[in-house]
């Protein structure tokens, strides 16, 4: 089964995040992407220095056609910007596929500190799409402000793992990247079974983009017909080896290698 993966999400310019890094990811894993573009940026490895929107009926339109069409086994949200997006992005999902498994990776901040959510969108995200949601993937600074707990220990991750599945979601991915340790240790969660996925921490300042790799593998795993576990997995050994074989391009946080899986 080839998977196909419906990704609704903004284009980064220097093709570490994103879209770009999206198609890298569900391509290397054996899926097909296909894309609705929510925002076109200038960014590079030293970060997001300008962001142009994309009008709402246009995102809508993108998601119709592709779904008339190609259809998908899987939707995966990243980047949505605003609340007039993020409303699209609901409907869509409510009246056209209801039935198709939805990963949200809740972009709320760039790593530079760029936001890239406004307070609007953040309630709609809360109160609309999250309770949608197959898997939530927020890394520790998301959590902390969709949860408004603080977390900086495994404790923490796992209350607000907890507290996203009473919002609604089906299951929760609480990454730990953020977290500090010689581990990096991701907390899953599905209302019934808590797991701590752990791995050795990589020492690299390629790092660019990790979220929404980790988001579309995961999808690609689901589209493939992957139990979320399992999928999860399989999407983070996979991010782990682009890690370690990244490419040292750019002068900051560097894109990593999605097609290490791809020989000469």
């Amino acid at each position: 089964m080839i998977g196909r993966v419906l990704v609704v999400a903004g284009s980064d310019s220097g093709a570490g995040a994103g879209i770009q890094a999206d198609i890298k990811a569900i391509a290397a894993l054996g899926g097909y992407a296909t894309t609705a573009v929510t925002a076109i940026t200038a960014q590079n490895t030293r970060g997001v220095h300008d962001i142009m929107r994309v009008p709402p009926a246009f995102v809508r339109r993108q998601m119709e056609v592709v779904l008339d069409d190609i259809g998908a086994d899987c939707l995966k949200t990243g980047m949505l910007h605003d609340a007039a997006i993020l409303a699209v992005v609901v409907d869509i999902v409510r009246t056209r596929a209801s039935d198709v498994p939805l990963v949200v990776d809740p972009v709320l901040i760039a790593s530079d500190g760029t936001r890239l959510m406004d307070e609007d969108a953040l309630k709609i995200l809360k109160r609309d799409l999250i309770p949608l949601t197959t898997i939530l993937t927020p890394n520790a600074p998301e959590a902390a402000a969709l949860t408004g707990l603080a977390i900086d220990d495994l404790d923490a991750m796992q209350r607000a793992a907890e507290a996203l599945v009473r919002l609604g979601a089906r299951s929760v991915l609480v990454k730990g990247g953020h977290v500090d340790g010689d581990s990096v240790r991701d907390v899953f969660w599905d209302g019934t079974t808590m797991s701590v996925l752990e791995s050795l921490r990589i020492a690299t300042r390629h790092t660019h983009g990790t979220g929404c790799t980790l988001a579309s593998a995961i999808a690609a795993g689901l589209a493939q017909g992957m139990a979320p576990l399992a999928a999860i997995r399989r999407a983070r050994a996979y991010l782990t080896e682009a890690l370690r074989t990244a490419p040292g391009l750019g002068q900051g946080h560097g894109p990593m290698n999605h097609m290490h899986g791809l020989t000469r």
